[in-house]
């Protein structure tokens, strides 16, 4: 497997920052290393302040100052690459994602993200919103800067209609749920918060619906309509409800991080599916509704059953 081309990470230093060790704040600050794995890359003369080559580990930070980790090449993760353009036109791009990929560069994961195989064939592409890696489906990119504002308030406003399919644990007793439950941090013992069911946390509002029971199974296939935009929103919304999305090695019953060595967000294993968009489009003024049909696993059985068109 080839290396990637290595990247630089970049950050101001904010006032907590001001009279710690550089070793000690990446430490704290960045816990994906250890405390050796970052004097080794200071040792290494890979971080830097202000552009200058930090000597010792024990330097202390003045707020302000630019920090920067010049990360080696490395490789990635092999993701399925591949995606299909749903929709291309002078203003937009929307293609269909498949899960496993990321969206964008984070996790260990540079150049085998979506938006660098998309622009590798649309090189202006600007993503207006992500998916997880492990959730397939339709993710839109602007293609001018004018495209790009203008959605980005649509989706501000909640002007953009998101609709998704998810096979989730149990069998649902009714056949629709509105769903309330707020999003915030909550404590992740290997990252220290991630998002999930909290009472402090933002208003939430999900709209889901039973497509199938599969009894043989023990599971639910729901669509899901997503009124706000809320970090991992079903996956929390339907384990809140007490369906946790099959295979989710992070969210339990009732929302909350499964108990003990709970998996990171980007971890797979579960299956959900961004099937449709809908929204006015930028340039012409007209609703334009895009859908992505959901992968094998998250068909009704009449839909398996009915012939290719």
């Amino acid at each position: 497997m080839a290396l990637n081309g290595g990247y630089t990470y970049r950050e101001q230093l904010g006032p907590r920052a001001g009279g710690q060790t550089v070793l000690a704040y990446l430490t704290r600050q960045y816990g994906h290393s250890t405390e050796g794995e970052w004097r080794a890359r200071l040792e290494g003369g890979e971080v830097s302040l202000d552009g200058v080559t930090v000597g010792r580990a024990d330097e202390r930070l003045r707020p302000g100052q630019w920090l920067e980790w010049r990360r080696p090449p490395w490789e990635e993760e092999a993701v399925p690459l591949a995606f299909e353009v749903v929709h291309e036109d002078d203003s937009l791009v929307a293609v269909a994602k498949p899960g496993g990929l990321p969206t964008v560069p984070g996790g260990g994961f540079l150049k085998h993200t979506l938006l660098s195989v998309v622009r590798e064939r649309f090189p202006e592409a600007s993503p207006l919103h992500r998916l997880g890696r492990g959730t397939s489906g339709l993710v839109l990119f602007a293609r001018t800067s004018a495209a790009a504002s203008t959605l980005a308030r649509a989706w501000r406003e909640h002007a953009v209609e998101k609709r998704y399919r998810a096979l989730a644990s149990g069998l649902a007793e009714r056949e629709t749920f509105p769903i309330s439950t707020p999003i915030g941090p909550v404590p992740h013992p290997r990252l220290g918060t991630v998002y999930a069911a909290s009472p402090a946390g933002k208003p939430s509002r999900s709209d889901a619906r039973v497509l199938e029971r599969r009894p043989r199974e023990g599971a639910t296939l729901f669509e899901v309509d997503i009124r706000t935009g809320r970090p991992h929103q079903i996956r929390i919304h339907l384990a809140s409800l007490g369906h946790p999305l099959v295979g989710d090695p992070l969210y339990g019953p009732g929302g909350g991080v499964l108990p003990g060595l709970p998996g990171l967000p980007g971890d797979g294993g579960y299956l959900l599916h961004a099937g449709r968009l809908a929204f006015t489009h930028p340039l012409t003024g007209k609703p334009l509704t895009l859908h992505a049909p959901p992968p094998p696993e998250l068909r009704t059985g009449e839909e398996a059953r009915a012939p290719a068109p």
